[in-house]
């Protein structure tokens, strides 16, 4: 009777040491699954097991907001800088603060980069509206010389010869009464009346028969 009664004891103790042990081994199992994500990638991993639209819009948004690495594909992780537009190799899922610190000093050098080129940019645009002013400056010149030629080459107008007029006023043109010009063609004429009287044409020979 004893016996029996220590093989039931003994038999109660394994059961209850083997659902110990079942219990233990359930939890840490539960545990591991529990555990929160080392980078980016697993973060998202669990996101996508989200129930609803939402909650996993949520949960992409939380794992953005805690790791800024991502995985590369060699192994370690990458840092893209939006305002850079540039990646930086890091050595985690998030920079250190040394790795911090020179994205920050590569963010400075790229604003002053910057700062050149618009510099740069605005002296090539201040010089070329310069140098088109001065070429249009210069069309107007030349525009303005070749009117100034063009009118130089306009024939002025002349007076009349006076020959011309005198023979205007023999033509019947009216002229002042005892002026040379008008009374020199009547004294013309009547010398050469007084000439044919003392200088007669010679008679031309009668011609034979």
């Amino acid at each position: 009777m004893s016996s029996v009664i220590t093989l039931r004891r003994a038999a109660l103790l394994l059961v209850a040491a083997a659902g110990v042990f079942l219990l233990t081994h359930a939890h840490a199992q539960a545990q591991w699954w529990k555990r929160a994500p080392v980078d980016f990638e697993e973060c998202a991993d669990a996101a996508e097991k989200a129930a609803t639209k939402a909650e996993k819009t949520s949960a992409l948004a939380d794992c953005n907001a805690k790791f800024a690495g991502r995985r590369k594909p060699g192994g370690g992780y990458a840092y893209y800088d939006f305002l850079q537009d540039r990646t930086f190799d890091i050595a985690g899922p998030n920079p250190t603060p040394e790795e911090q610190k020179k994205i920050d000093a590569a963010y400075t050098a790229y604003l002053a980069k910057e700062r050149r080129n618009n510099e740069a940019a605005e002296a090539a645009a201040r010089q070329q509206r310069e140098q088109q002013e001065l070429q249009e400056l210069q069309a107007r010149q030349l525009q303005q010389v070749a009117l100034r030629t063009d009118v130089e080459r306009v024939p002025m107008p002349v007076e009349r010869p006076k020959v011309q007029q005198t023979i205007g006023q023999r033509k019947g043109a009216p002229c002042a009464k005892g002026s040379f010009s008008c009374e020199w063609p009547r004294l013309s004429e009547g010398l050469n009346d007084l000439k044919k009287l003392f200088n007669p044409a010679p008679s031309k020979p009668a011609k034979k028969s």
